[in-house]
Protein backbone atom coordinates (compact mmCIF):
# COMPACT_ATOMS: atom_id res chain seq x y z
CA UNK A 1 0.00 0.00 0.00
CA UNK A 2 3.04 2.26 0.04
CA UNK A 3 2.12 4.69 -2.71
CA UNK A 4 4.78 7.13 -1.47
CA UNK A 5 7.36 5.02 -3.31
CA UNK A 6 5.97 6.18 -6.67
CA UNK A 7 8.67 8.16 -8.53
CA UNK A 8 8.17 11.91 -8.61
CA UNK A 9 9.70 12.49 -12.04
CA UNK A 10 6.22 12.85 -13.57
CA UNK A 11 5.35 15.58 -11.09
CA UNK A 12 8.56 17.38 -11.91
CA UNK A 13 7.68 17.24 -15.58
CA UNK A 14 4.24 18.65 -14.89
CA UNK A 15 5.60 21.59 -12.92
CA UNK A 16 8.35 22.26 -15.41
CA UNK A 17 6.03 21.99 -18.39
CA UNK A 18 3.90 24.80 -17.02
CA UNK A 19 7.01 26.90 -16.61
CA UNK A 20 8.15 25.88 -20.10
CA UNK A 21 4.93 27.11 -21.61
CA UNK A 22 5.37 30.48 -19.93
CA UNK A 23 9.01 30.64 -20.97
CA UNK A 24 8.12 29.72 -24.54
CA UNK A 25 5.79 32.69 -24.84
CA UNK A 26 8.68 34.94 -23.86
CA UNK A 27 11.10 33.19 -26.18
CA UNK A 28 9.10 33.18 -29.41
CA UNK A 29 10.56 35.65 -31.92
CA UNK A 30 7.71 37.71 -33.31
CA UNK A 31 7.21 38.15 -37.07
CA UNK A 32 6.69 41.48 -38.83
CA UNK A 33 6.38 42.76 -42.36
CA UNK A 34 9.00 45.40 -41.45
CA UNK A 35 12.49 43.96 -41.54
CA UNK A 36 14.40 45.02 -38.38
CA UNK A 37 18.15 44.42 -38.30
CA UNK A 38 19.10 42.14 -35.39
CA UNK A 39 22.37 41.14 -33.77
CA UNK A 40 23.37 37.77 -35.33
CA UNK A 41 24.42 36.34 -31.94
CA UNK A 42 21.08 37.29 -30.38
CA UNK A 43 19.26 35.73 -33.34
CA UNK A 44 21.26 32.53 -32.90
CA UNK A 45 20.47 32.40 -29.18
CA UNK A 46 16.77 32.97 -29.83
CA UNK A 47 16.87 30.22 -32.42
CA UNK A 48 18.34 27.81 -29.86
CA UNK A 49 15.46 28.64 -27.47
CA UNK A 50 12.82 28.37 -30.17
CA UNK A 51 14.17 25.06 -31.42
CA UNK A 52 14.40 23.78 -27.87
CA UNK A 53 10.77 24.71 -27.28
CA UNK A 54 9.74 22.98 -30.50
CA UNK A 55 11.63 19.88 -29.38
CA UNK A 56 9.95 20.00 -25.95
CA UNK A 57 6.54 20.23 -27.58
CA UNK A 58 7.43 17.13 -29.60
CA UNK A 59 8.78 15.43 -26.46
CA UNK A 60 12.19 15.23 -28.10
CA UNK A 61 13.97 15.95 -24.85
CA UNK A 62 17.46 15.01 -26.06
CA UNK A 63 17.33 17.61 -28.82
CA UNK A 64 15.90 20.19 -26.43
CA UNK A 65 18.72 19.51 -23.97
CA UNK A 66 21.33 19.93 -26.71
CA UNK A 67 19.82 23.28 -27.76
CA UNK A 68 19.71 24.51 -24.17
CA UNK A 69 23.33 23.48 -23.69
CA UNK A 70 24.32 25.42 -26.82
CA UNK A 71 22.48 28.46 -25.51
CA UNK A 72 24.12 28.25 -22.07
CA UNK A 73 27.57 28.09 -23.62
CA UNK A 74 26.94 31.67 -24.67
CA UNK A 75 24.77 32.81 -21.74
CA UNK A 76 25.65 30.71 -18.70
CA UNK A 77 23.99 33.12 -16.26
CA UNK A 78 20.45 32.57 -17.53
CA UNK A 79 18.66 30.92 -14.56
CA UNK A 80 15.49 30.20 -16.52
CA UNK A 81 17.33 28.18 -19.16
CA UNK A 82 19.22 26.20 -16.53
CA UNK A 83 15.80 25.36 -15.13
CA UNK A 84 14.54 24.35 -18.59
CA UNK A 85 17.59 22.16 -19.13
CA UNK A 86 16.94 20.53 -15.76
CA UNK A 87 13.40 19.85 -16.90
CA UNK A 88 14.66 18.19 -20.09
CA UNK A 89 17.08 16.04 -18.09
CA UNK A 90 14.26 15.06 -15.74
CA UNK A 91 12.19 13.91 -18.71
CA UNK A 92 15.17 11.84 -19.86
CA UNK A 93 15.52 10.33 -16.33
CA UNK A 94 18.99 11.87 -16.01
CA UNK A 95 18.19 13.01 -12.52
CA UNK A 96 21.76 13.70 -11.39
CA UNK A 97 22.21 16.08 -14.32
CA UNK A 98 18.79 17.57 -13.62
CA UNK A 99 19.70 18.26 -9.98
CA UNK A 100 22.82 20.16 -11.04
CA UNK A 101 20.81 22.36 -13.38
CA UNK A 102 18.13 23.10 -10.77
CA UNK A 103 20.86 23.95 -8.25
CA UNK A 104 22.50 26.29 -10.76
CA UNK A 105 19.15 27.97 -11.42
CA UNK A 106 18.72 28.50 -7.67
CA UNK A 107 22.23 29.96 -7.36
CA UNK A 108 21.39 32.48 -10.07
CA UNK A 109 17.85 33.15 -8.85
CA UNK A 110 17.28 32.09 -5.22
CA UNK A 111 13.60 33.03 -5.44
CA UNK A 112 12.82 30.74 -8.37
CA UNK A 113 10.18 28.67 -6.61
CA UNK A 114 9.83 26.13 -9.44
CA UNK A 115 13.55 25.32 -9.25
CA UNK A 116 13.36 24.64 -5.51
CA UNK A 117 10.29 22.48 -6.05
CA UNK A 118 11.74 20.50 -8.96
CA UNK A 119 15.04 20.00 -7.14
CA UNK A 120 13.16 18.49 -4.20
CA UNK A 121 11.17 16.26 -6.52
CA UNK A 122 14.32 15.12 -8.32
CA UNK A 123 15.89 14.18 -4.98
CA UNK A 124 12.78 12.43 -3.66
CA UNK A 125 13.47 8.89 -4.81
CA UNK A 126 17.21 8.75 -4.12
CA UNK A 127 17.51 10.90 -0.99
CA UNK A 128 14.19 12.06 0.51
CA UNK A 129 15.98 13.59 3.48
CA UNK A 130 17.92 15.89 1.17
CA UNK A 131 14.67 16.76 -0.62
CA UNK A 132 13.22 18.35 2.50
CA UNK A 133 15.24 21.60 2.41
CA UNK A 134 14.42 22.64 -1.18
CA UNK A 135 10.80 21.60 -0.77
CA UNK A 136 10.56 23.59 2.46
CA UNK A 137 11.88 26.61 0.56
CA UNK A 138 9.35 25.97 -2.20
CA UNK A 139 6.48 26.05 0.32
CA UNK A 140 7.79 29.37 1.65
CA UNK A 141 7.86 30.83 -1.86
CA UNK A 142 4.56 29.16 -2.81
CA UNK A 143 2.52 29.32 0.42
CA UNK A 144 -0.77 28.67 -1.35
CA UNK A 145 0.32 25.81 -3.61
CA UNK A 146 -1.10 22.53 -2.39
CA UNK A 147 1.26 20.30 -4.40
CA UNK A 148 4.35 21.83 -2.79
CA UNK A 149 2.98 21.02 0.66
CA UNK A 150 2.07 17.54 -0.47
CA UNK A 151 5.55 16.89 -1.86
CA UNK A 152 7.13 18.09 1.39
CA UNK A 153 4.84 15.71 3.29
CA UNK A 154 6.03 12.80 1.14
CA UNK A 155 9.67 13.74 1.76
CA UNK A 156 9.08 13.73 5.51
CA UNK A 157 7.16 10.44 5.32
CA UNK A 158 9.92 8.74 3.35
CA UNK A 159 12.47 10.10 5.82
CA UNK A 160 10.62 8.35 8.65
CA UNK A 161 9.38 11.59 10.20
CA UNK A 162 5.65 10.86 10.39
CA UNK A 163 4.67 13.73 12.69
CA UNK A 164 6.14 16.29 10.28
CA UNK A 165 4.60 14.45 7.32
CA UNK A 166 1.16 14.61 8.93
CA UNK A 167 1.60 18.33 9.54
CA UNK A 168 2.38 18.99 5.87
CA UNK A 169 -0.38 16.70 4.58
CA UNK A 170 -2.90 18.49 6.80
CA UNK A 171 -1.67 21.83 5.49
CA UNK A 172 -2.06 20.54 1.93
CA UNK A 173 -5.55 19.31 2.78
CA UNK A 174 -6.56 22.79 3.96
CA UNK A 175 -5.46 24.19 0.60
CA UNK A 176 -7.42 21.56 -1.35
CA UNK A 177 -9.69 19.20 0.54
CA UNK A 178 -10.79 17.54 -2.71
CA UNK A 179 -7.40 16.09 -3.52
CA UNK A 180 -7.48 12.31 -3.41
CA UNK A 181 -3.73 11.79 -3.04
CA UNK A 182 -3.53 14.01 0.03
CA UNK A 183 -6.33 12.21 1.88
CA UNK A 184 -4.82 8.85 1.02
CA UNK A 185 -1.26 9.81 2.00
CA UNK A 186 -2.46 11.32 5.27
CA UNK A 187 -4.47 8.20 6.07
CA UNK A 188 -1.52 5.97 5.23
CA UNK A 189 0.88 7.95 7.43
CA UNK A 190 -1.53 8.06 10.36
CA UNK A 191 -2.18 4.32 10.11
CA UNK A 192 1.50 3.41 9.83
CA UNK A 193 2.38 5.65 12.78
CA UNK A 194 -0.20 4.08 15.11
CA UNK A 195 -3.20 6.42 14.77
CA UNK A 196 -5.86 4.24 13.11
CA UNK A 197 -8.83 6.22 14.45
CA UNK A 198 -7.51 9.38 12.77
CA UNK A 199 -6.63 7.44 9.62
CA UNK A 200 -10.15 6.06 9.16
CA UNK A 201 -11.86 9.33 8.08
CA UNK A 202 -9.00 10.09 5.69
CA UNK A 203 -9.44 6.78 3.88
CA UNK A 204 -13.20 7.35 3.79
CA UNK A 205 -12.66 10.80 2.27
CA UNK A 206 -10.30 9.28 -0.30
CA UNK A 207 -12.95 6.71 -1.24
CA UNK A 208 -15.56 9.43 -1.69
CA UNK A 209 -13.24 11.02 -4.24
CA UNK A 210 -12.18 7.73 -5.84
CA UNK A 211 -14.47 4.88 -4.93
CA UNK A 212 -12.52 2.27 -6.93
CA UNK A 213 -9.21 2.91 -5.12
CA UNK A 214 -8.10 -0.48 -3.83
CA UNK A 215 -5.29 0.92 -1.64
CA UNK A 216 -7.80 3.24 0.04
CA UNK A 217 -10.24 0.37 0.61
CA UNK A 218 -7.45 -1.75 2.07
CA UNK A 219 -6.30 1.16 4.23
CA UNK A 220 -9.81 1.62 5.58
CA UNK A 221 -10.08 -2.09 6.36
CA UNK A 222 -6.74 -2.07 8.17
CA UNK A 223 -7.59 1.07 10.16
CA UNK A 224 -10.85 -0.53 11.31
CA UNK A 225 -9.04 -3.75 12.20
CA UNK A 226 -6.48 -1.83 14.25
CA UNK A 227 -9.37 -0.26 16.20
CA UNK A 228 -10.77 -3.76 16.95
CA UNK A 229 -13.86 -3.03 14.85
CA UNK A 230 -13.80 -6.63 13.67
CA UNK A 231 -17.16 -6.85 11.89
CA UNK A 232 -16.78 -3.55 10.03
CA UNK A 233 -13.19 -4.39 9.10
CA UNK A 234 -14.18 -7.84 7.81
CA UNK A 235 -16.84 -6.24 5.61
CA UNK A 236 -14.33 -3.80 4.13
CA UNK A 237 -11.86 -6.61 3.48
CA UNK A 238 -14.65 -8.52 1.75
CA UNK A 239 -15.34 -5.58 -0.57
CA UNK A 240 -11.62 -5.22 -1.25
CA UNK A 241 -11.13 -8.92 -1.96
CA UNK A 242 -13.89 -9.00 -4.55
CA UNK A 243 -11.60 -6.92 -6.75
CA UNK A 244 -8.27 -8.25 -5.43
CA UNK A 245 -8.93 -11.97 -4.84
CA UNK A 246 -5.24 -12.85 -5.15
CA UNK A 247 -4.23 -10.82 -2.09
CA UNK A 248 -3.60 -13.77 0.23
CA UNK A 249 -2.34 -11.60 3.09
CA UNK A 250 -5.63 -9.69 3.09
CA UNK A 251 -7.56 -12.97 3.06
CA UNK A 252 -5.63 -14.20 6.09
CA UNK A 253 -6.24 -10.88 7.84
CA UNK A 254 -9.96 -11.13 7.13
CA UNK A 255 -9.95 -14.70 8.45
CA UNK A 256 -8.34 -13.42 11.64
CA UNK A 257 -11.08 -10.81 12.04
CA UNK A 258 -13.77 -13.45 11.55
CA UNK A 259 -12.02 -15.58 14.17
CA UNK A 260 -12.02 -12.64 16.59
CA UNK A 261 -15.74 -12.23 15.96
CA UNK A 262 -16.32 -15.89 16.83
CA UNK A 263 -17.22 -16.87 13.24
CA UNK A 264 -14.98 -19.91 13.21
CA UNK A 265 -16.43 -21.68 10.17
CA UNK A 266 -16.33 -18.49 8.08
CA UNK A 267 -12.73 -17.93 9.18
CA UNK A 268 -11.75 -21.45 8.10
CA UNK A 269 -13.47 -20.95 4.74
CA UNK A 270 -11.54 -17.73 4.17
CA UNK A 271 -8.28 -19.48 5.01
CA UNK A 272 -9.12 -22.24 2.55
CA UNK A 273 -9.70 -19.65 -0.18
CA UNK A 274 -6.39 -17.98 0.68
CA UNK A 275 -4.50 -21.29 0.56
CA UNK A 276 -6.10 -22.39 -2.72
CA UNK A 277 -4.34 -25.72 -2.48
CA UNK A 278 -0.91 -24.16 -1.90
CA UNK A 279 1.33 -24.58 1.19
CA UNK A 280 0.35 -22.05 3.85
CA UNK A 281 2.71 -19.54 5.42
CA UNK A 282 3.30 -19.50 9.17
CA UNK A 283 0.71 -16.77 10.07
CA UNK A 284 -2.02 -18.68 8.23
CA UNK A 285 -1.02 -21.97 9.87
CA UNK A 286 -1.06 -20.37 13.32
CA UNK A 287 -4.49 -18.91 12.71
CA UNK A 288 -5.82 -22.21 11.37
CA UNK A 289 -4.43 -23.94 14.45
CA UNK A 290 -6.16 -21.48 16.78
CA UNK A 291 -9.46 -22.01 14.99
CA UNK A 292 -9.21 -25.80 15.12
CA UNK A 293 -8.15 -25.60 18.77
CA UNK A 294 -11.27 -23.56 19.56
CA UNK A 295 -13.41 -26.05 17.65
CA UNK A 296 -11.70 -28.91 19.54
CA UNK A 297 -10.90 -30.63 16.25
CA UNK A 298 -7.68 -32.09 17.57
CA UNK A 299 -7.22 -34.71 14.85
CA UNK A 300 -7.21 -31.95 12.24
CA UNK A 301 -5.12 -29.73 14.51
CA UNK A 302 -2.14 -32.08 14.85
CA UNK A 303 -0.90 -31.95 11.21
CA UNK A 304 -1.39 -28.17 11.08
CA UNK A 305 0.76 -27.67 14.17
CA UNK A 306 3.38 -30.08 12.87
CA UNK A 307 3.68 -28.02 9.67
CA UNK A 308 3.91 -24.81 11.67
CA UNK A 309 6.68 -26.20 13.91
CA UNK A 310 8.72 -27.12 10.84
CA UNK A 311 8.63 -23.40 9.93
CA UNK A 312 9.19 -22.19 13.52
CA UNK A 313 10.86 -25.01 15.48
CA UNK A 314 11.74 -22.79 18.45
CA UNK A 315 8.28 -21.32 18.97
CA UNK A 316 7.24 -22.43 22.50
CA UNK A 317 3.60 -21.53 21.92
CA UNK A 318 3.36 -23.94 19.01
CA UNK A 319 5.05 -26.65 21.07
CA UNK A 320 2.63 -26.01 23.94
CA UNK A 321 -0.36 -26.15 21.62
CA UNK A 322 0.90 -29.37 20.05
CA UNK A 323 1.50 -30.86 23.47
CA UNK A 324 -2.05 -30.02 24.54
CA UNK A 325 -3.41 -31.49 21.30
CA UNK A 326 -1.52 -34.73 21.96
CA UNK A 327 -2.91 -34.68 25.50
CA UNK A 328 -6.44 -34.38 24.17
CA UNK A 329 -5.74 -37.21 21.73
CA UNK A 330 -4.45 -39.33 24.65
CA UNK A 331 -1.04 -39.64 23.05
CA UNK A 332 0.66 -39.05 26.38
CA UNK A 333 4.31 -39.78 25.50
CA UNK A 334 4.26 -37.22 22.67
CA UNK A 335 2.38 -34.80 24.91
CA UNK A 336 5.12 -35.05 27.54
CA UNK A 337 7.83 -34.52 24.92
CA UNK A 338 6.27 -31.36 23.45
CA UNK A 339 5.19 -29.89 26.78
CA UNK A 340 8.63 -30.45 28.29
CA UNK A 341 10.25 -28.65 25.36
CA UNK A 342 7.78 -25.79 25.69
CA UNK A 343 8.43 -25.55 29.44
CA UNK A 344 12.16 -25.27 28.87
CA UNK A 345 11.68 -22.47 26.35
CA UNK A 346 8.94 -20.48 28.09
CA UNK A 347 7.77 -21.85 31.44
CA UNK A 348 4.30 -21.00 32.72
CA UNK A 349 1.91 -22.39 35.33
CA UNK A 350 -0.72 -23.29 32.73
CA UNK A 351 1.87 -25.22 30.77
CA UNK A 352 3.11 -26.94 33.92
CA UNK A 353 -0.45 -28.04 34.75
CA UNK A 354 -0.71 -29.64 31.32
CA UNK A 355 2.67 -31.30 31.77
CA UNK A 356 1.67 -32.69 35.18
CA UNK A 357 -1.47 -34.17 33.61
CA UNK A 358 0.54 -35.70 30.76
CA UNK A 359 3.12 -37.19 33.12
CA UNK A 360 0.40 -38.57 35.37
CA UNK A 361 -1.53 -40.12 32.48
CA UNK A 362 1.74 -41.55 31.15
CA UNK A 363 2.16 -43.18 34.58
CA UNK A 364 5.30 -41.14 35.23
CA UNK A 365 4.20 -40.63 38.82
CA UNK A 366 7.49 -39.32 40.15
CA UNK A 367 7.68 -36.67 37.43
CA UNK A 368 4.06 -35.69 38.06
CA UNK A 369 4.79 -35.25 41.77
CA UNK A 370 7.80 -33.07 40.97
CA UNK A 371 5.63 -30.87 38.81
CA UNK A 372 3.01 -30.60 41.55
CA UNK A 373 5.71 -29.57 44.03
CA UNK A 374 6.69 -26.70 41.73
CA UNK A 375 3.06 -25.66 41.28
CA UNK A 376 2.53 -25.65 45.02
CA UNK A 377 5.30 -23.08 45.37
CA UNK A 378 3.34 -20.63 43.21
CA UNK A 379 -0.31 -21.29 43.95
CA UNK A 380 -2.62 -23.17 46.26
CA UNK A 381 -3.31 -26.49 44.63
CA UNK A 382 -6.96 -27.11 43.71
CA UNK A 383 -8.69 -30.24 44.95
CA UNK A 384 -8.17 -32.01 41.61
CA UNK A 385 -4.40 -31.66 41.96
CA UNK A 386 -4.61 -33.18 45.43
CA UNK A 387 -6.34 -36.21 43.94
CA UNK A 388 -3.53 -36.58 41.38
CA UNK A 389 -0.93 -36.16 44.14
CA UNK A 390 -2.66 -38.80 46.26
CA UNK A 391 -2.91 -41.23 43.34
CA UNK A 392 0.79 -40.76 42.48
CA UNK A 393 1.87 -41.50 46.05
CA UNK A 394 -0.52 -44.45 46.08
CA UNK A 395 0.91 -45.93 42.85
CA UNK A 396 4.44 -45.46 44.19
CA UNK A 397 3.56 -47.30 47.41
CA UNK A 398 4.10 -44.26 49.65
CA UNK A 399 1.16 -44.99 51.92
CA UNK A 400 1.38 -42.21 54.56
CA UNK A 401 1.81 -39.50 51.93
CA UNK A 402 -1.00 -40.98 49.82
CA UNK A 403 -3.40 -41.10 52.80
CA UNK A 404 -2.62 -37.49 53.74
CA UNK A 405 -3.19 -36.34 50.17
CA UNK A 406 -6.50 -38.25 49.88
CA UNK A 407 -7.67 -36.68 53.13
CA UNK A 408 -6.70 -33.21 51.87
CA UNK A 409 -8.65 -33.86 48.68
CA UNK A 410 -11.73 -34.99 50.62
CA UNK A 411 -11.46 -31.89 52.79
CA UNK A 412 -11.41 -29.57 49.77
CA UNK A 413 -13.81 -31.42 47.47
CA UNK A 414 -17.46 -30.43 47.95
CA UNK A 415 -18.90 -32.72 45.27
CA UNK A 416 -19.68 -35.94 47.13
CA UNK A 417 -21.25 -37.52 44.03
CA UNK A 418 -18.14 -37.47 41.84
CA UNK A 419 -16.18 -40.56 40.88
CA UNK A 420 -13.02 -39.04 42.38
CA UNK A 421 -14.81 -38.59 45.73
CA UNK A 422 -15.87 -42.22 45.86
CA UNK A 423 -12.43 -43.49 44.80
CA UNK A 424 -10.64 -41.23 47.29
CA UNK A 425 -12.97 -42.29 50.10
CA UNK A 426 -12.44 -45.98 49.37
CA UNK A 427 -8.66 -45.69 49.05
CA UNK A 428 -8.36 -43.59 52.22
CA UNK A 429 -10.18 -46.29 54.21
CA UNK A 430 -8.02 -49.01 52.72
CA UNK A 431 -4.79 -47.12 53.43
CA UNK A 432 -5.89 -46.39 57.01
CA UNK A 433 -6.37 -50.11 57.58
CA UNK A 434 -2.99 -50.88 56.02
CA UNK A 435 -1.25 -48.43 58.36
CA UNK A 436 -3.06 -49.83 61.41
CA UNK A 437 -2.11 -53.37 60.49
CA UNK A 438 1.53 -52.35 60.09
CA UNK A 439 1.57 -50.85 63.58
CA UNK A 440 0.36 -54.10 65.09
Amino acid sequence: MNASSKPFAAAALLIASMAAANAASAQVVGSSHTRIPQDPEAVALNNFLAEAQTALDAKDYATAAKDYQSYLEKKPEDAAVHFQLGYAYTAMQKLDDAKLQYQKAIELNPKMSEAHLNLGLALMDSDPGAAIAPLQKATELLPNQQRARFALGVAYERSNQPAQAVEQYRAAEKLDDKDFETHFALGRTLLNSGHPAEAEPEFRAALVLKNDSLPSRLGLAKSLAAQKKSNAAAQEFEVYLKTAPADHAAQVERASLLFDAGKLDDALAELDRAANGQPEALPALKLRANILYQKKQFSDLLPVLQKAIVLAPQDPNLQAQLGHAYLEKRDYPNAVQQLTAAMKANPSLDLLNDLVAAEYLSKNYGAALSGLDILAQHEELPFGSWFIRATCYDRLGQVPQALAAYQKFLQLNKDETSDMYFEATARARTLERELKNKKR
